[in-house]
């Protein structure tokens, strides 16, 4: 590494200061060095080709397919960047509405709330949505926090359980462990949907809520959701939605419908809003009417053609600053305006029939993890293939030499050697064809020739590391 980076040749530089024309100032001896800095001399070109070739060495979804399952990388509309952008989105100042004589320029943000809101609300089945969350993780949160003043409110004070799948998001226990519950796991049947019967033996008075990913991680419509729902409303318990996988049903059923009270929603995955490298982010929470009373505050109202702020009763008060990553939920806005009611379908539809596709050409060669048809994603084992010395992880670096981003590897923790492969609804079939040929390709050289895969990646300014030492010696080349 040290012979790619290493640029400094002594005496070298990319700026010439000129002479002073004010007097010198002498720093006091204690301020100085004892010996000057050790900073790069390099030229300006050699500046700006080591930059420039840094930037060319990242991956992204503008350059490369990219089939992360699960926390899927979507393509973004240029049209949205373009509208997020306009001054009078971009330049507006969070504090503008707190005075009465800018009361005015805030309207057209307030009436894109309102109207994004209700929009959010409607394709999912709810009440009201709220976007002040800045993640899908912070909207699970707020999920649980909503759930709990639930809960409170109706002295519930016995109810200290949340319910999770052993497939679930880790995101699912922790923001349930957070918000004060205890958790209990229930494990999936053999076909990868929640085993209903340990489900129900596990429900009783103390449950106060159940976390449900529908399609869930192992890329799987929830048959018995009606049934989950009966069995947690009986006992008062609340339904929470992870809207990890909206993207799957949106335009064909709404999780209100199947009983859902409470749910998050992921924009960047559903509605095509940037996603990566920590964010920003934005995970609206939408309600159905018992939790209503609860929704973070303050919340945009219409009322005689004004938009003005009021704060629910109830409110479990501000969960981010003003109205969160604003400019992301304007993303989402032009992407949903721009798509319509039946083109928000259709892309669900298309997700759908692109993941079955890739399932279709690799079924053969890969072991398909369930034998369900899947939805948005497709999920393989590569453990017959691990038992001859191929691991997953060995698929995933032998496509890095191939020009593509790996999938997902080792998640949902339930699928042994798991590949979980999400094309979206962007990719063609071209796209879909050159990627299922390079798999095959793969799966063919895992059988006659398993070390070209147990030395990948060979094209990467780092190779093979050492995985452990990797993550615990961050500083270390680990090769």
């Amino acid at each position: 590494m040290q012979l790619i980076f290493e640029k400094s040749r002594a005496g070298r530089r990319a700026i010439n200061f000129d002479a002073l024309d004010v007097p010198e100032a002498k720093l006091a001896p204690e301020l100085c060095r004892a010996n000057a800095a050790a900073l790069p001399e390099v030229g300006e070109l050699d500046v700006v080709r080591h930059f420039t070739h840094l930037s060319q060495r990242n991956v992204g979804i503008d350059d490369t397919f990219y089939p992360l399952g699960s926390c899927t990388m979507k393509y973004n509309p240029k049209i949205a960047e373009v509208v997020a952008a306009m001054p009078g989105m971009a330049k507006l100042h969070p504090h503008q509405s707190s005075s009465a004589a800018y009361a005015g320029t805030v309207q057209g943000a307030y009436a894109l709330i309102h109207e994004l809101e209700a929009m959010l609300a409607e394709i999912a089945g709810m009440k009201a949505a709220s976007i002040q969350p800045i993640a899908g993780a912070h909207g699970e949160l707020t999920g649980a926090l909503l759930m709990a003043a639930y809960h409170r409110d109706k002295g519930n004070t016995h109810k200290d359980t949340v319910i999770v799948p052993d497939s679930a998001h880790g995101t699912n226990p922790a923001s349930a462990v957070m918000a004060g519950f205890k958790v209990v796991e229930v494990p999936s049947d053999s076909d990868g949907t929640l085993h209903v019967d340990k489900f129900q033996a596990v429900m009783n008075d103390r449950v106060a809520g159940v976390m449900l990913t529908c399609p869930n991680t192992h890329g799987l419509f929830e048959s018995n959701v009606a049934r989950i729902a009966e069995l947690a409303h009986e006992v008062d318990a609340l339904l929470y939605y992870d809207g990890a996988n909206l993207n799957a049903i949106v335009g064909q059923c709404r999780p209100g419908d199947l009983g859902f009270d409470v749910m998050h929603y992921n924009l960047h995955k559903t509605f095509a809003t940037p996603h990566g490298m920590g964010g920003p982010g934005c995970g609206p929470v939408g309600v159905g009417e018992r939790l209503l009373p609860y929704l973070p505050g303050p919340r945009v109202v219409h009322h005689d053609g004004i938009y003005s702020l009021e704060t629910p009763e109830k409110s479990i008060g501000r969960i981010a600053a003003f109205f969160g990553n604003f400019l992301i939920a304007v993303r989402a806005y032009a992407y949903m305006r721009f798509y319509g009611d039946e083109g928000l379908r259709d892309v669900s539809r298309v997700a759908v029939l692109n993941a079955n596709y890739i399932h279709a050409r690799l079924k053969h060669a890969f072991k398909p993890a369930f034998g369900k048809p899947f939805m948005h994603e497709c999920v393989f084992t590569a453990q017959p293939q691990a038992e001859k010395g191929v691991r997953a992880m060995d698929f995933a670096k032998a496509l890095l030499d191939r020009g593509y981003h790996a999938p997902t590897v080792y998640f949902p923790l339930t699928v042994k050697e798991c590949l979980m492969i999400e094309p979206t609804e962007t990719e063609s079939k071209e796209t879909l064809d050159a990627f299922c040929d390079t798999m095959l390709e793969l799966a063919r050289l895992a059988e006659e020739c398993p070390e070209i895969l147990q030395q990948a990646p060979i094209t990467t300014p780092v190779g093979r590391l050492d995985e452990v030492k990797a993550a615990k010696d961050l500083n270390c080349a680990c090769l």
